[in-house]
């Protein structure tokens, strides 16, 4: 595995990715994948037990699914980075017929991406499934997912959170996106979504609360602490409290960048913050 300060590099040069793809085509949502960049580095560089080569069934190995696909650029960087792909193809981000469309799709046969997702609300149940699916394989490994809080306004999720917590499917750790934006405004104000991490617990699962989402050894502890707790009889949600935006000042703190781009001299200021660690595409 590599050591904190190579993760950190990743972190860096995965934000200039983001930027740069969404700057490209003038259209993506660089704030909710800026706040989830150090989520993923070490997800799929310390975390997960994963496969040399990707298979769409997942046998053998954890599985990540993606249901706030609208950030798909950190997700198709860091897929990228670790090999799953050319990273010169982030060039082709959003573009006509590319595999790399601004939410991520299937029918092209993108290596890492198991699912369609940015319809908000479904990945929750996709994930109980694919749980579901390991245990009756006797597969033991796990399946991750990531959610906004805003898309925990979709009523699906809630049916799907109280079938896994009353049918024990402990080999989930499903992780929060709770930065506290959406596209309209503050979720807060939008439809107020109280304890997320009590509602949870009442619905049968098993919570951490991550205060420090943007730490990346803060998310390697947690995310360690979340797999010791599974095959516990609950499934395991992490609250992660994370900043919109993290890492270019003038996107952070603010809905405003959920699905904007960064005009030239936006991207000059967020490169100029995020200075290149292990070469651009």
């Amino acid at each position: 595995m590599p050591a904190l300060q190579e993760l950190e590099e990743i972190v860096v040069q995965v934000r200039r990715d983001i930027v740069r793809m969404v700057h490209k085509v003038d259209s993506g949502h660089p704030g909710g994948s800026l706040g989830c960049t150090e989520f993923f580095v070490a997800l799929y560089y310390e975390v997960m037990e994963l496969k040399e080569k990707f298979s769409m069934d997942g046998i053998g190995e954890d599985i990540f699914f993606l249901s706030n696909g609208h950030i798909s650029p950190v997700f198709y960087s860091v897929l990228a980075r670790k090999g799953y792909f050319p990273v010169k193809e982030l060039n082709t981000f959003r573009l006509l017929n590319s595999r790399l469309q601004g939410h991520p799709t299937t029918h092209e046969g993108l290596p890492g991406v198991r699912i369609a997702s940015g319809s908000l609300g479904q990945g929750m149940s996709v994930a109980i499934g694919a749980a579901q699916a390991k245990k009756l394989n006797g597969d033991k490994h796990l399946i991750y997912s990531l959610h906004g809080d805003g898309e925990l306004q979709e009523g699906q999720n809630w049916e799907a959170i109280m079938y896994a917590g009353s049918k024990k499917v402990d080999n989930l750790i499903a992780t929060i996106d709770r930065n506290g934006q959406q596209i309209d405004g503050a979720t807060e104000d939008v439809m107020s979504l109280g304890d997320v991490g009590e509602k949870f617990r009442v619905f049968g699962w098993d919570v951490i609360e991550l205060k420090e989402g943007n730490d990346l050894n803060a998310i390697i502890q947690a995310m360690k602490e979340a797999k010791s707790r599974t095959g516990k009889g609950k499934p395991v949600c992490i609250v992660m409290h994370t900043i919109m935006g993290n890492g270019v000042d003038f996107m952070m703190y603010t809905h405003a960048w959920h699905g904007k781009a960064p005009n030239d001299e936006q991207l000059a200021s967020a490169l100029a913050q995020n200075p290149e660690t292990i070469g651009d595409y």
